[in-house]
């Protein structure tokens, strides 16, 4: 999430997303709607990859330069941005901004719907790195 503005018009991006059976590469921007976003979404159905592969550790990587942002699980192209396209509606480019990393645990809510989760469940997480090129 971008530190400036209020969102969308401050810039979203989920790495990863899960819910409904498949895997989300998102960015946001903002619309002329207060929240209501514009996004690059792609979807990939978990069923799409190998048996039980959602019980497997995965590297979930984001490069963002000065053209684009690319998401990708396990060197899988997920999504690509040019950040050409990801222009507010005023002109205002929300991924040329600091931003800074949530990472939660989401439940429920209007797109995940009424959860059937028991808990308690388990979030695992073994890293985060951050790598800024110079």
């Amino acid at each position: 999430m971008g530190i400036n503005g209020e969102w969308p018009w401050n810039g979203e991006i989920d790495i990863m997303e899960y819910y409904k059976g498949d895997i989300l590469a998102n960015v946001a921007t903002g619309t002329n709607q207060r929240w209501n976003a514009k996004w690059f979404s792609t979807h990939k159905p978990v069923s799409s990859f190998k048996p039980n592969w959602d019980q497997d550790f995965h590297v979930w990587r984001m490069d963002w330069d000065e053209n684009s942002i690319k998401l990708f699980v396990d060197d899988l192209l997920l999504n690509e941005v040019k950040l050409t396209d990801a222009n507010n509606p005023d002109g205002s480019n929300p991924f040329k901004q600091p931003h800074y990393l949530l990472l939660n645990l989401a439940i429920g809510g209007d797109n995940g719907g009424d959860p059937k989760t028991e808990f308690p469940s388990r979030y695992e997480v073994d890293y985060v790195r951050v790598y800024q090129k110079k």
